[in-house]
């Protein structure tokens, strides 16, 4: 099997990498089929997000607020798993505690 057939990420070393980007977003995975990142959004800030051209899944993987997605709801904490179709209206608000997400898109383009 070949090096570029697999690959581990230890979950607490991406979140450290990420937090130390200072940006909110930072992928670290990107195949043709698919890419992973981290979002974190602090508390009471605002999510700038439009929609993207991927399916999306975002794993909770600490903190809480809400997520809407084309004018629905739902509360959002430790643990939520989230699908959102591609080309859906889609943000967080109402963060009450930071949030750090574990986000996979459907498709990875390369650029």
């Amino acid at each position: 099997m070949a090096e570029l057939d697999w690959k581990t990420f230890h979950l607490p070393d991406e979140i450290e990498k990420q937090a130390k980007s200072g940006e909110r977003y930072r992928e670290f995975l990107r195949v043709p089929a698919l890419s992973c990142g981290i979002y974190t959004l602090a508390a009471g800030a605002k999510d700038l997000q439009a929609p993207h051209d991927e399916d999306e899944v975002y794993l909770v993987i600490s903190g809480s607020g809400r997520l809407r997605i084309d004018g629905e709801e739902r509360e959002v904490t430790r643990g939520s798993l989230l699908y959102v179709r591609a080309t859906s209206e889609h943000s967080f608000f109402e963060i009450e505690e930071d949030i750090t997400l574990l986000v996979f898109f459907a498709s990875g383009s390369q650029d």
